[in-house]
């Protein structure tokens, strides 16, 4: 193995090398007149010679051939472009275009749900489910839409996820109004995903009621999504209903009714997703792990080296030795 290989140097553009003995040649072979003598004769040419001898000129010559020769050579060292490989780098993953939509309705300040053994309302539980599944979804862009009377996107598509996971924390039940626009809320993220690569959009809606506002059937937005190969995952959020006593809580014959289940699970079956139902914080935590099986993180490219140049220290050391020169020559010539 010769020393550049085993620095990881290569030239990029070695034949420049050729052109080191140019300056040689130039000297070893000049051009020379054709006249049989001297252009002007002085009668004391002679004497000129011998003091030119006697105060070093010569010398001087050599001297300042020597660092234009290696002022030369370095400058050749740069043309042909020197290069050196980097340490090897992982290329970031390549993973899932994912647009979270989070109904943000009247309902999801029912205080139905438990979290860290404290009662809280189903949107605080959504919260903290989903900021758990946005830290293990890393190589991913991640945006988020909220809906309630309306359909709103709060983050583009995006590799931040602590942006995300910041607009998540700000949302308050109520923000987009009272009402469920499940079918807006779908025909947006759609929207938002069709200029992303075919096999990697996907939605992940959650709700916890009916479709009772938009202007779009949620099965006419299935169908959309179905024809622009979005995968819809569904979720149904939220307890069986009944009134809290003294922080039980005291089923109702049909409060279990307000979820839209069979809509929800049309919308994914018809595009490819699956329907998941969350009556509690730790069925929806369990929703999301198997979320995660099924839309995996792609795993990182094969590391490549990145190719660096090193031209620029053999230019500037060119330049360096020939200034240096010249400026001994200039001081020799003072002396």
């Amino acid at each position: 193995m010769t020393t550049l290989q085993a620095l990881g140097l290569s030239f990029a553009w070695p034949w420049w090398l050729l052109a080191l003995p140019l300056p040689w040649l130039a000297l070893r072979f000049p051009a020379r007149a054709k006249a049989s003598g001297a252009a002007l004769r002085v009668p004391f040419g002679s004497r000129i010679e011998a003091i030119a001898s006697a105060t070093g000129l010569r010398a001087q010559r050599r001297g300042l051939r020597a660092w234009a020769w290696i002022a030369w050579a370095l400058l050749c060292l740069a043309a042909a472009r020197p290069q050196q490989l980097g340490e090897p780098i992982s290329p970031p993953a390549r993973g899932r275009q994912l647009m979270l939509a989070l109904d943000l309705s009247a309902s999801m300040s029912e205080p139905d749900m438990t979290l860290g053994g404290q009662p809280v309302d189903r949107l605080t539980a959504a919260k903290a489910v989903i900021a758990d599944f946005l830290d293990r979804r890393e190589g991913d862009r991640v945006g988020l839409l909220v809906f309630g009377r309306r359909a709103y996107a709060l983050t583009p598509l995006t590799l931040d996820r602590d942006s995300v996971r910041e607009q998540l924390g700000d949302s308050v039940a109520g923000l987009a109004g009272q009402e469920t626009a499940i079918g807006d809320a779908l025909g947006l993220a759609v929207k938002r995903l069709q200029a992303q690569p075919p096999g990697q959009r996907v939605v992940i809606l959650l709700t916890d009621g009916v479709n009772t506002a938009g202007l779009l059937d949620p099965l006419r937005a299935a169908q959309i999504a179905a024809d622009a190969g979005v995968r819809v995952h569904t979720i149904a959020f939220g307890g069986d209903g009944g009134l809290s006593l003294f922080g039980f809580q005291l089923p109702m014959p049909g409060a279990g009714d307000e979820i839209d289940e069979t809509s929800l699970q049309k919308i994914a079956e018809q595009t490819g997703g699956r329907f998941f139902r969350a009556r509690d914080t730790s069925q929806l935590v369990g929703i999301y792990e198997e979320i995660d099986r099924l839309e995996p993180v792609a795993s990182a490219g094969p590391a490549v080296r990145p190719v660096i140049e090193r031209y620029p220290w053999p230019l500037g050391a060119a330049f360096a030795f020939g200034l240096l020169g010249l400026a001994l020559t200039v001081m020799r010539r003072r002396a």
